[in-house]
């Protein structure tokens, strides 16, 4: 069969497992590894679950027919609640880290396990390589407001030598974090014992030249800077610049620009705050550097609007270069237009030339020389239409979905509820709704497309859109730079799916 095979590898909470459950002792038949696939561009997706915990390698998949049942490691309920919620998932620019934040302002970085000639399916597994706390909760005397640690961003620097570097952002400090590894450790110092304490001068009567011995690998986790100070109102986003010297933060109403080697002060770029707060019509939702001309960059707003900037023009770019704006349909409007119609996240396209945008109902792509309407338009679940009343009642319909490119700008991926995600083929137009989930993830089980139905006749594996769980949702995807692996994030869970061909090409 042709077309693309994804393999999962399921990944539990980043965090220590609360209860273990016992190894699935299900067997499953030749025939079970076959996939119907589904409709885009013939993608068949089966679904291989591994395991991540700290301190122990994933489980390795094999061919398909040769593999065997693996245990999965289940999450407290109550851990899922709070501090657990993954709240941003994102890749480093070569796709061997990942990184993911949460509720409880910590974060957990992965690492891609290199490839084994005694085990040649060990490519794209994926190991807790270094977990630390980011934000600590703090609290505004001023304002008399508490300031939560969760992640909201986090966004890895190019790496320039052995180090790596991310910035990650709570709602108003921003910090720049510097990851290394050490596996080697000075012995045999002259002035100091083994304990690093001081010796006594008078015991000195010879001279040694230290020597560096093996140790354990140790990743080290270090601030090295704090930009705090910077925003009256919440950050909901951050991006690099292509000239790696600066990045920009965006709240609600300013997007400010900073230099990484600078902590006390920044340039206000954008600032849409009226005199009077009662004017105000529309905030800013998301922002991003243009991936290769470091002058331009684009910002979302909650009435639908992406304004592309050049800092070359002014200093302050509340003057726009350009208004990405689509008309709205009379026979659509509703009471629910404005809200369902505000953009909750804007993507570049790797090639600069296109930018993603999705809000409540679609994922968008725009052509960044046609400001009049989006070349396409992707309805993600157009069944919630009928559904926008209990929606807004059950505060819903204000939840932020990402979106995300994959590597060759072809296919894009967005969230959805009931813990679905979509994906949509540019280029053949096809589309496949996918679960992520613990229920229907049983090992070595294939993941079937997923189908909501309205109403009518109903298919045996179909779900109807009365029966979508909206406090299951995918708010949160990341795409490898350059190879079909994804990562969602559930509620506590991080699902990693892998291309199953390309694995077996290794």
């Amino acid at each position: 069969m042709t077309g693309i095979a994804w393999a999962a590898a399921m990944q539990a909470s980043p965090h220590y497992p609360a209860n273990v459950s016992q190894p699935c002792s299900e067997e499953i038949t030749s025939g079970d590894t076959a996939c119907a696939g589904c409709q885009v561009c013939g993608f068949s997706f089966l679904l291989e679950p591994g395991q991540v915990t700290p301190g122990k390698p994933c489980t390795v998949p094999g061919p398909a027919e040769n593999m065997e049942g693996e245990s999965i490691y289940e999450i407290d309920s109550e851990d899922g609640v709070g501090a657990d919620i993954i709240s941003t998932v994102e890749f480093n620019h070569t796709g061997e880290l990942l990184a993911t934040g949460d509720k409880g302002g910590r974060v957990v970085i992965f690492q891609r396990e290199p490839e084994s000639k005694n085990e040649p399916y060990s490519q794209g597994e994926y190991n807790v390589y270094s977990t630390f706390q980011s934000h600590e909760p703090e609290f505004d005397y001023l304002k008399s407001l508490e300031i939560e640690e969760k992640i909201n961003k986090i966004k890895w620097l190019p790496q320039q030598n052995a180090a790596h570097s991310l910035l990650s952002t709570n709602d108003k400090t921003i910090k720049l974090w510097k990851i290394t590894e050490r596996d080697k450790r000075p012995e045999g110092y002259n002035l100091k014992d083994e304990e690093g304490k001081l010796k006594d001068l008078s015991t000195v009567t010879s001279l040694q030249v230290p020597v560096l011995k093996p140790m354990d690998l140790m990743v080290e986790v270090t601030p090295r800077r704090i930009f705090a100070n910077g925003h009256t109102y919440h950050v909901n986003s951050i991006s690099v610049n292509s000239d790696c010297e600066t990045y920009m933060s965006a709240d609600d109403l300013r997007i400010n620009l900073w230099h990484l080697a600078i902590t006390d002060r920044s340039f206000n770029i954008v600032d849409i705050k009226p005199a009077n707060m009662e004017d105000l019509t529309e905030v800013i939702t998301a922002s991003e550097f243009h991936p290769h001309h470091c002058n331009l960059f684009v910002y979302s707003s909650s009435k639908g609007s992406l304004r592309l900037c050049d800092m070359r023009a002014s200093a302050l770019c509340d003057k726009h270069s350009k208004l990405y704006e689509e008309p709205e349909d009379p026979s659509n409007r509703s009471f629910f237009s404005e809200i369902i119609s505000s953009v909750s996240d804007v993507k570049f396209s790797h090639s600069g030339r296109y930018m993603l945008t999705r809000d409540y109902l679609t994922v968008k792509v725009w052509d960044l020389n046609m400001e009049t309407k989006p070349v396409e338009t992707y309805q993600v679940h157009d069944y919630l239409r009928s559904k926008l009343c209990s929606l807004y009642e059950n505060d819903c319909i204000f939840d932020k979905f990402e979106c995300a490119w994959n590597g060759s700008d072809s296919v894009i991926m967005t969230g959805a509820y009931n813990n679905f995600f979509r994906m949509f083929d540019r280029n053949t137009k096809r589309d496949v709704t996918l679960e992520a989930s613990r229920e229907s993830s049983k090992p070595r089980a294939i993941l079937k497309p997923r189908r909501v139905c309205v109403g009518g006749k109903r298919r045996k594996d179909d779900i109807s859109v009365d029966s979508l769980d909206f406090t299951k949702k995918i708010l949160h995807t990341a795409w490898h730079p350059t190879e079909n692996i994804i990562a969602i994030a559930a509620t506590n869970n991080l699902y990693i799916f892998q291309d199953k061909v390309n694995s077996e090409m290794h």
